[in-house]
């Protein structure tokens, strides 16, 4: 069957013999909304092409969760590098709204890549490209936002105009669509989207019709809460889009001046089954900007590992920075990493954040309430006085920016990502250096600091955002000094000699035996970030009065990275 597939920009460069021998054995078929076109782990039997439509692509991430890969758009392949390998699917593939495609059975496409070079040059071109890159799929960005107020009050038309405004300042151009195109047919709503780089679906929650129809048709749904209201339950219709089917779904709390909040953010996370939480405050530039980068894909992410005393030089990285320009989105962290990282998404300037931190780790040692151990060598009070006196009761979700920690639970074998809940006890659950500090009992979970399964969670960074990633990463196999450990005194003898407030090398012992794992991973871990801070430091873990030493370091590292990073890559965040 002769389709004319001289339109799908992958066989513009094929030989004409090769494209009519394709087309003679390609099959034509319509994947309905919300299907699957085949499942992670299954084996590939074929070749696909997109004719119009968009599909997703979802791998099994962190904690078993789904794991967005990328949208696949008209003109684009799907599964030939598992077949060309022999090996099942490393994704699955869903339908976003209903889509056409092309299917070229295994055999036939054994057959065809044989015969006509032109074909198999073509397709390994595109297969080297997505090597080298490190993606099996394409990760083009979500283009259509349906933006879902459930509230009559809250004004879409004028955050879509911000939003518009923020957009084209990135050279990005965008157009709204609302309740005056329900009644428009597909072909002129996909007009819009081959003109456009971003369209904006807006629909009250009210207008069911046109709603449904917006979901249906969204990459990704952004439901508008207002801050000052509680979710009704149910608050989804009760047959999901496709997006909100495969949880491309986020909650934007809009906030209002001098209106107080009547629900916390994780209420209407749950009732929207949301994947991710915005904060849109009145009169808040940075906060347009912030969901402007987020929709265009140029967001910036920034990712912190753990190291004790170390840590501090992410503080000086963080400064450096923000006096080039640059804004962070989203921010993830291990360990002490993590404690950093939290202070820069709850807004703390340079010099808050400085300050914080000083008087937090250095004007006292938080780790020298020792005890005789039964769990640990201290108690972890005063670490738990400190975060509780720095970071409140506050919700991970009530976060101006998006955050995450991470733990290692002992009893699952596997990493903890604290995306909600209690912010200090996340924070202490990721800093809980078996047999330091006690650990953070959850139910049945015994939860320990996070570098002991993770100590640079630049991948959980990545599944969260599509955009820059920065990492500043101050694991080093020269953490810990040795001569601590020549013929060492004993417990008075060390008391008498450094006082009680300087811990024994027994705890920068089992600070560096909690990360030692996680250095053979750390080689591959690394690449994954765009961009790398090594901060150059000779200190131990346990070092906590170098402060300014270790914050001057992260500072000229981050400093001279910048200055030395290709214009290419300057150009997508600064």
């Amino acid at each position: 069957m002769a389709l004319g597939l001289r339109f799908l920009p992958f066989f513009n460069r094929v030989e004409k013999a090769a494209l009519s021998a394709v087309e003679a054995e390609v099959e034509w078929f319509c994947l309905p909304a919300g299907q699957t076109l085949f499942e992670e782990g299954e084996v590939a039997d074929s070749f696909y092409l997109v004719r119009s439509g968009a599909l997703a692509a979802f791998r099994t991430g962190a904690d078993a969760r789904p794991e967005l890969v990328g949208h696949i758009r008209a003109g684009e392949p799907i599964g030939e590098m598992a077949l060309v390998e022999d090996r099942p699917h490393s994704a699955s593939v869903y339908a976003l709204r209903d889509s056409e495609l092309v299917r070229l059975p295994k055999a036939a496409f054994d057959k065809l890549t044989n015969k006509h070079a032109s074909l198999m040059r073509e397709l390994s071109k595109m297969m080297l490209s997505r090597i080298r890159t490190g993606e099996s799929y394409r990760r083009s960005e979500p283009r259509v936002f349906a933006l879902i107020s459930t509230s009559p009050t809250i004004d879409l038309e004028y955050r879509s105009d911000l939003l518009k405004t923020a957009l084209k300042e990135m050279g990005v151009s965008a157009v709204a669509c609302g309740l005056e195109c329900a009644d428009w047919p597909g072909p002129k709503l996909d007009v819009l989207e081959a003109e456009y780089d971003i369209v904006i679906l807006q629909a009250r929650l009210g207008d069911s019709n046109w709603a449904r129809r917006a979901m249906a048709r969204a990459d990704r749904i952004w439901m508008m809460a207002r801050a000052d209201a509680r979710p009704s339950i149910p608050l989804m219709p009760e047959d999901p889009s496709p997006a909100a089917k495969l949880k491309l779904i986020d909650v934007v709390m809009v906030h209002n001046e001098g209106v107080r909040k009547a629900a916390a953010p994780s209420e209407w996370i749950d009732a929207a089954d949301a994947a991710r939480c915005f904060h849109w405050r009145q009169h808040n530039a940075s906060d347009v900007r912030h969901m402007a980068r987020t929709m265009a894909g140029k967001s910036v992410g920034l990712v912190l590992s753990g190291g004790g005393s170390r840590a501090y030089a992410h503080v000086g990285a963080i400064r450096a920075f923000k006096e080039a320009g640059v804004e962070f989105d989203f921010f993830g962290g291990a360990s002490m990493g993590g404690i950093i990282a939290a202070g820069a998404a709850m807004g703390w300037d340079n010099e808050e954040l400085e300050d914080r931190m000083r008087r937090a780790f250095v004007a006292s040692n938080p780790l020298s309430d020792w005890v005789m151990p039964v769990v640990s060598l201290t108690r972890g009070k005063r670490v738990d006085r400190r975060l509780k006196e720095h970071f409140g009761d506050v919700d991970i979700a009530e976060l101006p920016r998006p955050f995450f920690c991470v733990s290692s639970n002992l009893s699952t074998g596997a990493t903890r990502i604290h995306r909600s809940g209690s912010l200090s006890r996340a924070l202490r659950a990721s800093i809980a250096i078996p047999g330091l500090l006690p650990p953070i009992v959850d139910g049945d979970d015994v939860l320990v600091d996070g570098a002991v399964f993770n100590n640079f969670p630049i991948q959980e960074l990545k599944a969260y955002h599509r955009g820059v990633n920065v990492g500043s990463d101050v694991t080093r196999n020269n953490a810990i000094n040795a001569d601590d450990f020549r013929d060492p005194p004993n417990f008075a003898g060390w008391v008498a000699r450094h006082g009680l407030s300087d811990p024994p090398p027994i705890a920068s012992l089992l600070m560096r035996a909690a990360t030692a794992g996680t250095l053979e991973q750390h080689a591959l871990t690394r690449r994954a970030a765009d961009i790398l801070v090594l901060p150059e430091l000779n200190l131990d873990m346990r070092d906590w009065k170098r402060f300014d030493e270790a914050v001057e370091a992260g500072y000229n590292s981050a400093k001279q990275m910048l200055e030395q990073m290709p214009s290419a890559l300057a150009s997508r965040f600064i």
